[in-house]
């Protein structure tokens, strides 16, 4: 790994905006939703992109003006060439560590999509790269900007909940598995739906907990459908099953220090009435659930359910501006994120604890 670069950056002139020069790592589908809000920000210039294939690259260079020159097969040569202030990392998951590392190194600031990496031990050595070179790392973590997920998180912290003792999260598909990506392959991806959909509820439950440290877990994991040809008609058919190889239903129960528990179900193919994407918590004075928003508590004697009249950025498009723009707000003028890569640590933990435990049978695992 190479030594920390040095940047020298000038200070704009008194009363001019400053721009923060951002490349993507990743031209797939998730880098859409980044590049989209990027472009829409003043303060902001999309410079480059890296991607092995050359192809969705060239077709986002008229869309977000760029030079195809610009446009990288090796990220490295991008990263030395542009020295972007801040890069998105946007490849599978098997390679979150190795950009990520490279980006922080070569004098960037970092975004990472979920989940942070393949195990807790590279997610630490990323974050410790970002304290050795002085640069931010942020984790996407979108569905905790969501204002469900704020009307709760703010509740918990004015202690209308009183104690957490459990929460139950649940992202649940009947059928879908996804027949693009390396979505089934665990030596790409590391694992099925407990870490690609199960770590979105899995993160936002968390978060609304006020983030307590997990001490331990049990888990197991089943396939039984996503391994074998299929006639089944459903949303995405036509999977890869000869290389399926992750699991299709993965359940957990984590133990955290404050002596709450949480329990996680995920799913790319279980045989349920419907898809289920949603948490709940129950406290001492109140519980709640996150879709459709609501506290469940007692006022003037009587069993009260309490529901927002209005919730901001409860949807797809609001959710994605306030994540892109909190990164750009944390980079720029140092503001406090809501996402940081500390919390990224703390749900790859679980995330790598449920398997583990699956891996032994089911018994108890110690989380670090």
């Amino acid at each position: 790994m190479s030594a920390k670069v040095s940047r020298k950056k000038s200070s704009p002139a008194k009363g001019e905006q400053k721009v923060l020069r951002v490349a993507c790592i990743g031209a797939g589908g998730i880098a859409n939703a980044h590049l989209a809000e990027f472009a829409k920000m003043s303060d902001v210039k999309i410079v480059g992109l890296a991607d092995p294939i050359k192809d969705p690259m060239l077709k986002k260079v008229e869309q977000y003006k760029l030079e195809e020159s610009n446009c990288f097969t090796d990220y490295r040569e991008m990263l030395a060439k542009l020295k972007p202030d801040a890069v998105s990392v946007c490849s599978p998951n098997g390679a979150h560590e190795e950009n990520a590392l490279a980006a922080l190194e070569s004098g960037a600031h970092v975004i990472v999509e979920k989940p942070m990496a393949m195990n807790a031990v590279q997610a630490a050595k990323m974050i410790q790269t970002a304290k050795r070179v002085k640069r931010k790392l942020v984790i996407g973590f979108q569905y905790r900007y969501d204002g469900r997920s704020l009307f709760l998180r703010n509740a918990v912290a004015k202690g209308d909940f009183g104690k957490i003792l459990y929460a139950r999260v649940q992202a649940l598909r009947r059928r879908g598995i996804p027949n693009w990506g390396v979505f089934g392959r665990k030596e790409l991806q590391g694992g099925g739906p407990m870490i690609d959909i199960g770590v979105h509820c899995l993160e936002m439950c968390h978060f609304v907990m006020g983030s307590p440290k997990p001490v331990a877990a049990v888990g197991n994991c089943y396939t039984y459908l996503g391994d074998k040809a299929s006639s089944t008609k459903s949303q995405w058919a036509g999977w890869d099953w000869k290389t399926y190889n992750v699991e299709d239903l993965a359940v957990g129960m984590i133990r955290f220090e404050n002596g709450a528990m949480l329990n996680i179900e995920a799913s790319f193919a279980a045989h349920i009435e419907k898809d289920v994407w949603n948490f709940g918590i129950m406290g001492t004075k109140a519980g709640g659930q996150w879709d459709p928003a609501m506290i469940f508590a007692d006022q003037n004697d009587h069993m009260v359910n309490i529901s927002p009249s209005y919730v901001p950025d409860g949807n797809w498009a609001g959710i994605w501006r306030s994540k892109m723009r909190d990164f750009v707000e944390h980079c720029l003028y140092n503001k406090a994120t809501l996402s940081p890569a500390e919390d990224g640590l703390m749900v790859q933990k679980m995330l790598d604890a449920v398997y583990e435990s699956a891996s032994k049978g089911g018994k108890e695992v110690a989380i670090d």
